[in-house]
């Protein structure tokens, strides 16, 4: 579904690659999620994926980079843009400021493609049951949380059907109950045959989701692993990502002797659960 094969990318102001050589394959309706420090290419490679980057940004692109099996890499900014939806991190900078509902804002992209009416009701009324969206509909965009917002901005993409969907850090600027939210409507495309690139910080929520977890350095793939693999891997403690909170604390029991080497480390909650459990239970059985 989606191929880049060396590629590099540099800005028009940039003194340095901000891709350097970088080769990711992403199979149709995997979910892949991207993370890595400031500046090691995330947003940079999510702009490449959806001709973004050098379309609108400029600057220099070189390999190749493929999309649904169309080459995307040096169109020019008149060719049709490949069938890729994005999702910024700001919700209110993809609001298209024009409709007063959310239902007309889903129908907003519809409408300047000329979609029949009918059509468009059919693909709205699927993203709307598909995200939870029906209390929204009646409600002014702008009225509502950053989170229900993010979620207007999917949905308003997803009507557009495309085969990929990328999201750059779509819950930086969201509190808990908005980043509950968006992960909650990202949860919904499993069964939806959507291709997910996903940048996102926040590793426990990621490796939930993720298939599969790429980590970038200086723009190149240093990593690229299930999820448990790649957020437990040593090297990460020199590449700027974070651990989940199970990791850090059956790291800490390591080192206090209380956590055997035998066992992986977890990820996620029900890992370490069974993990001490199975830790504590000599200990439970000496009680009285």
């Amino acid at each position: 579904m989606i191929e880049l094969e060396d590629v590099s990318f540099t800005y028009p102001t940039g003194s340095e690659p901000a891709l350097s050589h970088l080769s990711l394959s992403v199979p149709a309706g995997q979910v892949c999620g991207v993370v890595g420090a400031n500046g090691s290419g995330k947003s940079t490679l999510a702009g490449v994926i959806a001709d973004m980057a050098p379309r609108v940004t400029g600057g220099e692109l070189t390999g190749s980079v493929a999309v649904a099996g169309r080459s995307t890499a040096g169109t020019a900014p008149r060719e049709p843009a490949p069938p890729v939806g994005l999702v910024m991190q700001n919700p209110f900078t993809q609001m298209s400021g024009a409709k007063f509902t959310v239902r007309e804002e889903l129908a907003f992209g519809l409408e300047n493609l000329g979609v029949p009416r009918a059509e468009m009701v059919r693909r709205i009324d699927r993203v709307v049951e598909l995200l939870g969206l029906g209390r929204l509909t009646d409600r002014p965009p702008f009225e509502l949380s950053g989170g229900q917002q993010q979620m207007v901005v999917i949905g308003s993409i997803l009507v557009m059907e495309p085969t990929v969907l990328v999201l750059d850090e779509p819950t930086s600027q969201l509190d808990p109950d908005g980043v509950a939210l968006v992960f909650e409507a990202l949860r919904a495309l499993e069964d939806d045959d959507v291709t997910v690139v996903l940048v996102e910080h926040r590793v426990e929520q990621l490796a939930e989701l993720a298939d599969r977890v790429v980590v970038l350095d200086r723009g190149r793939v240093v990593l690229d692993d299930v999820p448990r693999a790649v957020l437990t891997h040593p090297a990460l403690d020199g590449l700027g990502v974070a651990r989940t909170r199970y990791t850090e604390a059956a790291k800490l029991a390591a080192a206090e002797s209380l956590w055997p080497p035998s066992l992986p480390l977890p990820v996620l909650l029900p890992d370490a659960a069974e993990g001490f459990a199975e830790v504590l239970a000599p200990t439970r059985q000496e009680l009285p």
